[in-house]
């Protein structure tokens, strides 16, 4: 249940896609519209870079444009957080290019250099990045959270180890878990709102509810909304 007189939505990995960002957005405007509560917030699941073409984009677009909403969330995906250990430790890029961080960098107008070996271009790439990444942007980065909590929902970007206490929970699991925590039948407490695995439509279970559809493949981006027992879904 969430908390009478409030509405929550969560939305799913957006992974460069701005437009399909854009267009859900005005889609969970559009539903405002036809009655506010009292508060509402939005909390977003994390992954908004990699993959897609306009990762860049997508921040500035939450940055410069924040829903008009009581609170807004952003928590930190995986992906954010390669991104962030690649602009100090260079043994991240390979991992990071081989999941969509060439196309983070192309976003931010990094391209491969042929001319170079494999390593002599990742040093120039972190450099080119921490030089032309935006202040504004390195904040967000940093200050995005591992988990938010309404009512009898949890919401983190992977899932959680099951029948471990939240505050016990490892950082890692929380951004990549899958199988331990997607095939788990154990009452966790709460149900789960995450992001991370890919499935052609939501997914409700009893313990969990999984919003990555793939938008970055599918062109389908989903949010969940939630509203005392209510739940139902937005997508594009």
């Amino acid at each position: 249940m969430i908390e009478p007189g409030r509405r929550v939505y969560a939305i799913g990995d957006i992974h460069g896609r701005l437009d399909l960002l854009v267009a859900l957005e005005a889609k969970i405007i559009e539903d405002l519209g036809r009655w506010r509560p009292e508060r509402t917030a939005v909390v977003y699941l994390g992954d908004y870079v990699d993959r897609g073409p306009n990762s860049r984009g997508v921040i500035d677009h939450l940055l410069d444009h924040p829903l008009p909403v009581n609170e807004i969330v952003h928590l930190l995906g995986n992906h954010e957080d390669a991104m962030r250990q690649f602009l100090d430790d260079i043994w991240m890029g390979e991992p990071w290019m081989s999941f969509g961080g060439r196309e983070t960098l192309r976003s931010y107008g990094i391209t491969p250099d042929t001319g170079l070996s494999r390593h002599a271009w990742l040093t120039a790439a972190q450099k080119a990045l921490r030089e032309g990444l935006p202040e504004r942007h390195l904040t967000f980065l940093e200050n995005l959270r591992l988990w938010h909590r309404e009512g009898g929902y949890l919401f983190v970007h992977a899932g959680i180890r099951p029948r471990i206490e939240l505050e016990r929970q490892r950082r890692d699991d929380l951004l990549w878990i899958r199988d331990e925590f997607l095939y788990s039948d154990a009452n966790h407490g709460c149900v789960v709102v995450h992001g991370h695995s890919i499935r052609r439509e939501p997914e409700v279970r009893h313990n969990r509810i999984g919003i990555d559809t793939g938008a970055c493949f599918s062109g389908h981006l989903t949010a969940l909304v939630l509203e005392g027992g209510e739940r139902r879904f937005l997508a594009t």
